[in-house]
């Protein structure tokens, strides 16, 4: 039998528990922006990072592999940081890739991401090896160079996914249009210095490479999000 002791004990730790609940998890939240752009994490964020990617930058993987995990945990999850990812595409490989990506909508392509990174060196191989065998193919249009490419790397295999409905999402013109119209704008921006590129409130960060520098500028941004802004 609980004696009236341990009651008024347990009833005086309520309140400290109730407090110590977790916050809301801000990773599971994403939202597309009027250009097309996915972004994940806290609208409210002080501090937006963006991350200029390619599918077919080995640099993107390695950044991918060693630092979604713990931006993640760290800085999206908690609400400090926005996460918006920004296409900029060098092939048809990469086009392709991205679309099917971005085929669900903004929270699915969070998770999907990653597994198409993850493989990288897989489907890029079977890429390579399918260019070799069909570049000498005249007379392709548009849609069946993005077609063939996809099927070319696997990217049903790698995403687990019917050839119809892959196909579908590869035939979206408007989809296709956002994502090479993303791309023009970050390769004919002056001074773009590649993939990945890393801007932070509107300030590429011309000496983040890899999660480390990365790490150290939003742990900057964060204790002083209102240092000055430059909108590229």
């Amino acid at each position: 039998m609980v004696r009236p002791f341990m009651i008024a004990v347990t009833m005086a730790l309520l309140p400290a528990q109730v407090a110590a609940a977790p916050a809301r998890d801000w990773s599971t939240v994403a939202v597309r922006t009027g250009s097309g752009s996915f972004v994940q994490g806290n609208p409210a964020a002080r501090v937006k990072l963006v991350e200029y990617l390619s599918l077919t930058c080995p640099h993107c993987a390695k950044f991918e592999g060693e630092g979604i995990k713990p931006l993640t945990a760290k800085y999206i999850r908690t609400g400090l940081v926005s996460y918006e990812v920004r296409h900029a595409v060098r092939d048809s490989f990469d086009l392709a890739g991205s679309l099917l990506a971005r085929c669900d909508g903004p929270q699915a392509f969070f998770t999907t991401l990653p597994k198409v990174f993850a493989q990288q060196d897989i489907w890029f191989a079977r890429a390579e090896a399918w260019s070799q065998v069909e570049k000498a193919t005249p007379g392709l249009s548009p849609d069946q160079i993005i077609q063939k490419s996809a099927a070319g790397a696997g990217f049903d295999r790698v995403l687990g996914i019917p050839v119809t409905r892959m196909n579908a999402c590869l035939s979206n013109k408007d989809e296709q249009k956002v994502v090479t119209e993303m791309a023009n704008a970050a390769w004919n921006s002056p001074g773009f210095p590649g993939t990945p590129a890393f801007q932070i409130n509107g300030k590429i960060q011309s000496t983040v490479h890899d999660w480390a520098s990365l790490d150290g500028a939003l742990a900057a941004a964060v204790k002083n999000p209102t240092a000055r802004k430059t909108t590229r």
